[in-house]
């Protein structure tokens, strides 16, 4: 008889390092929206999230155009690129009642490096670069801002 032993890696979420640059606290790796939470970061979250007013006509047609996309998003805490989009882009998938657990968030240093290997493969080069994709094929992204606006450009991407 054959013992068959299955191995399950964690992953760390959530993983907050110091930023030698700037010697602040900055997230690293995969993480949670919740990361958020934490008073590193909270201010500016919530700045930006609750501040920002979503676009309701066209936030309606995301809804209908988001079934099936699933989302990669690399953003840097210590980028205020980042710091502006995300919390907005967030706000938006709220609007729209997109399911978080169809966004793989991963936060990286100022080379653009992550924890381990989580942009391996992906070439980024700007922060936030969000990229969607639908039946696992990329199908755009939006890199460091908007052209026009998140709503706007997230449309353009997957009516596709």
């Amino acid at each position: 008889m054959i013992n068959l032993t299955s191995i399950i890696l964690a992953q760390d979420y959530n993983t907050i390092i110091m930023d030698d640059e700037s010697e602040k606290p900055m997230l690293i790796g995969y993480c949670t929206r919740e990361a958020f939470n934490d008073t590193s970061f909270s201010e500016w979250w919530n700045s930006e999230y609750d501040g920002y007013e979503v676009n309701d006509s066209t936030a309606e047609e995301l809804k209908i155009h988001f079934k099936g996309i699933k989302i990669k998003l690399v953003m840097s805490t210590w980028c205020s690129d980042s710091r502006r989009e995300v919390p907005r882009f967030y706000k938006i998938l709220d609007e729209i009642g997109y399911p978080s657990e169809n966004v793989s968030l991963i936060n990286v240093n100022r080379e653009m490096i992550g924890l381990a290997d989580e942009v391996d493969g992906l070439e980024i080069h700007f922060a936030p670069t969000f990229i969607f994709y639908r039946n696992d094929e990329e199908i755009g992204q939006i890199v460091e801002m908007p052209y026009e606006s998140l709503e706007k450009d997230m449309m353009e991407i997957v009516k596709k």
